[in-house]
């Protein structure tokens, strides 16, 4: 008569052992299982806190600097405030020549400078009037023009275009629709309108920067690509 075993006499001729091996084994995976879970689960929260936190504290604003980097225009309209006078608080209009009156300055030239050049320029002018010295003055663009420049020669669609930011010559030339066929990038120039009324014709290069990567290494620019002021025009032969 053939000998039964019992489950755990066969599990121990097998070598497995006990019974309950199976089931440990199991409990004990799904224990890591669990642990794992929890460890990615916390490894993420970290990292997004972490992006959360960088995206949340960086030193330098684009953003509060671009008032600063911005060129006043012709037609821009400028909100002036002294501080302590509000009789002197108003908002002008840049004139066609580039100047703009105001009481106790006179006439300011605002045309290519910051509002921070021509705040401490107005400062500087009241100052005869206070004995105390003179208040704080704060200078804003409230409405900014927009500027006309022309892009004319072997482009795509040559014409008039405006902005209401500054444009460099890589940005007017992509305006325009990039260089058409034939286009002789080496001897593009830039014809200016000087205050006197002329006209100076500046060099650009932009061979170098439309060659990309063949011609250029990471990091800054060897020079900052130059920008087109109301009225200049960008030709390329």
């Amino acid at each position: 008569m053939p000998q039964r075993h019992s489950l755990t006499a066969r599990c121990t001729l097998l070598g497995i052992g006990s019974p309950n091996l199976g089931s440990s084994i199991v409990l004990g995976m799904t224990a890591n299982t669990r642990g794992y879970s929890v460890f990615w689960m916390l490894a993420l929260f970290v990292a997004a806190l972490l992006v959360a936190t960088s995206a949340t504290a960086q030193p330098d604003n684009p953003a509060l600097d671009a008032p600063q980097r911005y060129h006043v225009r012709s037609g821009d309209q400028l909100d002036i405030f002294v501080w302590g006078e509000e009789r002197m608080q108003r908002s002008v209009r840049v004139q066609p020549d580039g100047t703009f009156a105001f009481p106790l300055a006179g006439t300011v030239k605002a045309e290519g400078r910051t509002v921070s050049d021509i705040s401490t320029e107005i400062r500087e002018r009241i100052a005869v009037n206070y004995r105390t010295g003179p208040p704080d003055v704060t200078v804003s663009v409230g409405d900014a023009s927009e500027m006309r420049f022309y892009v004319v020669g072997k482009v795509r669609t040559p014409g008039s275009f405006t902005s209401a930011e500054e444009v460099n010559v890589l940005q007017a030339l992509s305006m325009a629709g990039g260089t058409a066929e034939f286009a002789d990038i080496k001897n593009a120039v830039i014809l200016r309108q000087a205050d006197n009324g002329s006209q100076v014709v500046e060099p650009v290069k932009l061979t170098t920067v439309l060659k990309g990567r063949r011609a250029l290494s990471a990091g800054a620019l060897p020079a900052a690509l130059p920008t087109l002021n109301s009225g200049d025009v960008l030709v390329i032969p």
